[in-house]
């Protein structure tokens, strides 16, 4: 009899458990959906901004639509504001600090972890310490330097202070994902007569992939957006990037605000387009260094 009671007893109480969480995953779903909407609108809000002109800009609400989209913003912008230009010096500049500071920090790294020598705390809390300077502190000086060996005015001067700024977060980052790879491997091609080099370009690169992907992304966002050293450092219009290349639409006695809309909106989209590629490595990136074993 007990036992008959049991199990009329089981299928409420199971009944009950299905129902709830379903609702909380239905509360969840809405909860991450407003949260995605929130994310997303300042992107919709540009894109709509971007095709107005002043005079929308100023007399329309913030938030109502074009009356007549202006897409000859973006022409305009991509001709006559000298953009290309820009874009191109925004790409390449990214593109080879990005390189060179994964491939210095990921050699750093693999000199810290695998290798036994005397000076190895001291560098690694040196490289720390680079963490903790203010950029802006360093401007004059870099400028003065930059000045003496004739590279202001020069890509160079931009490239290697990204590199130089980017290291130490780079170093921070590969640090934890190499300490949980496994010795074994190395050891194997150590017996089998690999060289040193040939174990970190074979061996050790392809097996960080996912953690470069995170250092590439989070490199390339500072890269791209970074402003005091490119206005500082460059005064040639032709060696500008897209963030000081805006200033051109900004007037004594007028401003194109729709230009300005139209050249943000470019700037963005190279971003979100490397995020949307690398995204799953990013997060294996992020998780891989976070548990050892």
């Amino acid at each position: 009899m007990a036992q008959s009671l049991a199990a009329q007893r089981l299928p409420a109480h199971a009944s009950h458990r299905p129902i709830g969480s379903r609702i909380g995953m239905s509360l969840l779903y809405i909860l991450l959906a407003i949260i995605a909407v929130i994310q997303v609108f300042p992107l919709i809000w540009l894109l709509f901004f971007s095709l107005k002109d002043n005079q929308e800009v100023f007399n329309l609400s913030p938030f109502a639509l074009p009356t007549d989209p202006k897409w000859e913003n973006y022409a305009k912008v991509w001709t006559e504001g000298n953009i290309s230009q820009y874009f191109f010096n925004s790409v390449w500049y990214t593109v080879a600090a990005v390189v060179l500071t994964v491939l210095l920090a990921s050699l750093v790294t693999f000199a810290l972890t695998r290798m036994n020598w005397k000076l190895k705390k001291p560098v690694l809390g040196l490289f720390m310490v680079g963490i903790m300077i203010p950029i802006h502190s360093t401007l004059i000086p870099l400028f003065q330097m930059f000045m003496k060996i004739n590279l202001t005015d020069h890509p160079l001067s931009i490239i290697l202070t990204y590199t130089a700024f980017n290291l130490p977060l780079t170093i921070m980052i590969l640090l934890g994902f190499y300490q949980t790879l496994p010795r074994e491997v190395e050891e194997a091609a150590v017996m089998d007569g690999c060289s040193v080099n040939r174990i970190f370009f074979q061996i050790i690169l392809p097996m960080t992939s996912s953690v470069i992907a995170t250092t590439v992304i989070i490199n390339m966002i500072y890269n791209w957006n970074e402003f005091v050293f490119v206005n500082t450092f460059i005064s040639s219009d032709g060696l500008k990037t897209l963030t000081v290349g805006i200033q051109n639409f900004i007037g004594q006695y007028t401003t194109d605000w729709g230009a300005i809309g139209a050249t943000l909106m470019i700037s963005i989209l190279p971003i979100l387009i490397v995020f949307f590629i690398l995204s799953n490595r990013i997060m294996e990136g992020m998780t891989a260094g976070s548990v050892k074993g």
